[in-house]
């Protein structure tokens, strides 16, 4: 009786369906961990990237000094450091061909940083959605192949006169199984998504904020800069 109520022999006694839903209900949780595994990862290093960039920018470095620095480096930019290089790039184009205001030459600027900053968004919330869908829909996927095996154990009682709890509580036990297994994969994909969503949450505030430091840096300079040139006029 023992072996006969074992995991492995209500699964594989389960009906055809039963076995689908579990065998998606197991996808959906390999997916789930490989994505938090992997998000897990990338954020970390884009915090501590920022962090990173954060000091070297405040350090007090010549501003083209620190843009040069980074184009040497023959990797992909990213955070922070891809913004501070779009905007940078975008000021240093503006600043030989604009002869108007240091307004004009901020909006471009900001322009360039707001595009720089929406790919990071996109790239930081990825497969969060996936995370998402499989903690919202993995428990109804479960139910279903519970409702399911149970309304198929009941059915089997039609065709017997003398039903007794031993007969139905294989049929039970193999259909609850795919309840578990739907709240096996639901429940660190909610919680994964909770934690990440508010972690990227903080890292765009972040970088909004350092976007909007940049510009007032940048147009303190291009102010005095065209001081200069109307002091040197006059």
């Amino acid at each position: 009786m023992e072996a006969d109520m074992s995991l492995v022999s209500l699964v594989s006694r389960a009906s055809t369906l039963v076995q689908l839903v579990m065998l998606a209900l197991l996808a959906a949780s390999v997916m789930s961990w490989f994505v938090i595994f992997t998000k897990h990862k990338i954020l970390k290093v884009a915090r501590e990237d920022a962090i990173r960039f954060e000091d070297q920018f405040w350090s007090g470095i010549n501003l083209a000094d620190l843009y040069s620095r980074l184009k040497k480096k023959n990797e992909e930019r990213r955070g922070m450091a891809r913004i501070f290089e779009s905007g940078f790039a975008e000021y240093a184009r503006l600043h030989k061909r604009t002869t108007g205001s240091g307004e004009m030459l901020l909006a471009g600027v900001q322009r360039s940083m707001k595009v720089s900053l929406a790919r990071e968004e996109d790239r930081l919330e990825a497969n969060l959605s996936l995370l998402a869908t499989i903690g919202s829909i993995s428990p109804y996927v479960g139910l279903f192949g519970t409702v399911w095996g149970i309304m198929r154990s009941f059915t089997a009682l039609g065709s017997v006169q003398h039903a007794t709890l031993a007969m139905v509580a294989p049929g039970i036990a193999e259909a609850l199984i795919a309840t578990a297994m739907g709240l096996f994969a639901a429940i660190p994909a909610v919680i994964a998504y909770n934690r990440y969503s508010d972690q990227v949450d903080r890292l765009i505030g972040s970088y909004e904020n350092f976007a909007e430091e940049f510009s007032t840096v940048l147009h303190r300079q291009s102010t005095a800069e065209l001081d200069e040139q109307r002091a040197e006029v006059a």
